[in-house]
């Protein structure tokens, strides 16, 4: 059982075995002994692939492999090869041997003084390997991935697709949050392959099953902060917003470092995608808003989108700043667009304006340079408009139109969505550890106030993100 309620999908024995483990303990050559009963000195590599190939039982095999000997000289033996000279590869099949494949492997990669894998036998194994036995030795998957990571320094490109197709093949469904989603991300992300990302991204995570992957508090944040800097590159706003969002305000003992460069992202998304930012969620540690005050991130905030002059002063001066952070783009992204917004601004109060007013309103001088942006606007329905050749611009709602496909799709999604939540709850509910801490929690206010009866959160009064830290 996980985290969430959800059960795992059982781990299958290997494909030989049988109901009878005390008769296939002793076909092995020799039997399977306990770390104790193990001589070091006798054991070689012969001896380890002699019991791979041998073994009928993956959770018996997985522990002696474990434990045959002390770590530094099991990975040293994993990694040598046969007494033949034999490449210990060539001998085990993928698929009928993934256990002691992935051992070997993920030994292969790490030890310095070993001979590298071949890729094409990296890419074949994880597109092959049984996820059944692989799922007995989650920690070496994990570092079989940092493996495949490590090893493509000289061509990052290498590790996206067979990182993909662990990933894929070994998690139950995307769904289930693993060890392997934040270095696939940060792979992509370090390539500016963004797009590879998305068949990972469009699974929003529901299950975490610490039984299934060797899970630490800061894969979450780095899975989610990796995800919502692919989505801001690919200029996918709302999903950014939503993993930047998801990186910040998950709940922990303290607020991580990761967190407030989340939190400052996801205020530049939100100005760029809604040309303001939204009040930050009651949950949010009560640290990082107090860290972001005073800061210029807060300066742009409070100056947008009408002081551009304001604005640019920020943008230039502390320029060095937002490029360290890797903030520069989504400032620069942000300043171009406040134009657009503070024209969008006019539209809710004015029916009909004069292009030179306009101009003054958003600080632009040029005429033409405000018919050209008006145009724009227009023609990607930004604004619903029409342009006079006296330069009258008369502004009108946008129609609405509703086509009952659309309708029916967001119906349908809302329910399963609507499902999906009703069922995590449930769960959640049945959950002993999830209960106690919650019960311990709930006079906490770090983490905001506790929640009504019927399991909300009290609403939160009106006003803006710097209304909210007192600017």
């Amino acid at each position: 059982m996980n985290q969430t309620g959800l059960p795992t999908p059982p781990l299958q024995p290997m494909a030989s075995s049988s109901s009878t483990n005390t008769h296939h303990t002793s076909s092995l050559i020799p039997p399977l002994a306990t770390p104790s009963q193990t001589d070091t000195t006798q054991v070689s590599l012969d001896l380890v692939i002699a019991n791979i190939t041998s073994a009928t039982n993956a959770s018996q095999l997985n522990s002696w492999l474990r434990g045959f000997a002390p770590k530094d000289i099991r990975e040293t033996i994993l990694s040598s090869f046969l007494g033949s000279g034999q490449d210990p590869l060539s001998v085990l099949d993928i698929r009928a041997n993934t256990l002691g494949v992935l051992y070997i492997l993920s030994a292969r990669l790490h030890m310095s003084t070993s001979e590298r894998p071949s890729r094409r036998f990296i890419e074949d194994f994880c597109r092959n390997f049984s996820p059944e036995q692989a799922r007995y030795a989650p920690d070496r998957v994990t570092l079989l991935a940092r493996g495949i990571a490590h090893l493509a320094d000289g061509n990052p490109k290498f590790a996206i697709q067979p990182l993909f197709d662990l990933l894929s093949r070994y998690s139950p469904t995307l769904s289930h949050l693993t060890a392997i989603h934040p270095i696939f991300l940060m792979a992509c992300v370090s390539t500016r392959h963004f797009s590879a990302a998305l068949p990972v991204l469009s699974h929003p995570i529901t299950t975490v099953d610490t039984n299934l992957s060797e899970l630490h508090y800061n894969d979450n944040l780095i899975y989610h902060y990796a995800g919502g800097m692919a989505f801001a590159a690919l200029k996918r706003w709302p999903e950014a917003e939503e993993f930047f969002e998801i990186c910040a305000t998950s709940p922990g003992q303290a607020a991580a470092a990761i967190q407030l460069e989340a939190l400052k992202k996801m205020i530049l998304v939100q100005l760029i995608y809604r040309g303001k930012t939204l009040p930050p969620p009651k949950y949010i540690s009560s640290v990082l808003p107090r860290l972001l005050k005073g800061t210029p991130y807060m300066s742009f905030v409070n100056a947008y989108p009408q002081q551009r002059d304001q604005l640019r002063a920020i943008a230039e001066k502390d320029q060095q700043l937002f490029a360290t952070e890797k903030n520069l783009g989504l400032i620069s992204q942000a300043l171009e667009r406040a134009p657009r917004w503070s024209i969008k601004k006019l539209t809710s109060t004015y029916l009909t304006l004069h292009v030179s007013y306009i101009g003054q309103a958003v600080g632009i001088e040029s005429e033409e340079e405000v018919k050209s942006l008006i145009v724009s606007m227009i023609e990607t329905s930004e604004i619903c408009a029409q342009l006079s050749a006296d330069g009258t611009v008369s502004f009108s709602d946008p129609p609405v139109n509703f086509e009952k496909a659309d309708v029916d799709r967001a119906l349908a999604y809302a329910q399963e969505q609507g499902a999906l939540l009703a069922q995590l709850e449930k769960e959640m509910a049945r959950s002993k550890e999830y209960l106690t801490k919650a019960v311990r929690s709930k006079d906490d206010s770090v983490w905001g106030p506790a929640m009504d009866e019927d399991g909300t959160f009290p609403d939160r009064a009106p006003g803006t993100w710097a209304d909210e830290m007192n600017f």
